[in-house]
């Protein structure tokens, strides 16, 4: 399991989960569509550590982005993602 450091938190990646899902888990603000690289939605910037693709995905994927659907990680990694408000704020969901 690989460790994922956000703007605001750490958490492992669940065996078989992926980054997408491990964001929504820990109640971070990322969007998505598709959930499976054809959308782009779920693109974020990837600040250190390495991911890989089973496929290619169809979304435009600009140097230092990830999509967050369908990356596979290959090392802890860090990315520019943050709580959801309500999180932030530390309401929960009050």
């Amino acid at each position: 399991m690989f460790k994922v450091t956000t703007l605001d938190a750490e958490f492992e990646l669940l065996p078989d989960e992926s980054l997408l899902a491990g964001l929504e888990r820990t109640n971070h603000a990322v969007e998505y569509q598709c959930r499976s690289g054809y959308c782009g939605s779920c693109r974020v910037k990837l600040l250190a550590g390495r991911v890989s693709y089973r496929e290619m995905p169809m979304a435009f994927i600009a140097e230092g982005e990830v999509l967050a659907c369908c990356c596979v990680l290959e090392s802890d990694v860090a990315v520019a993602c943050c709580l959801r408000a309500d999180e932030a704020d530390g309401k929960g969901g009050e």
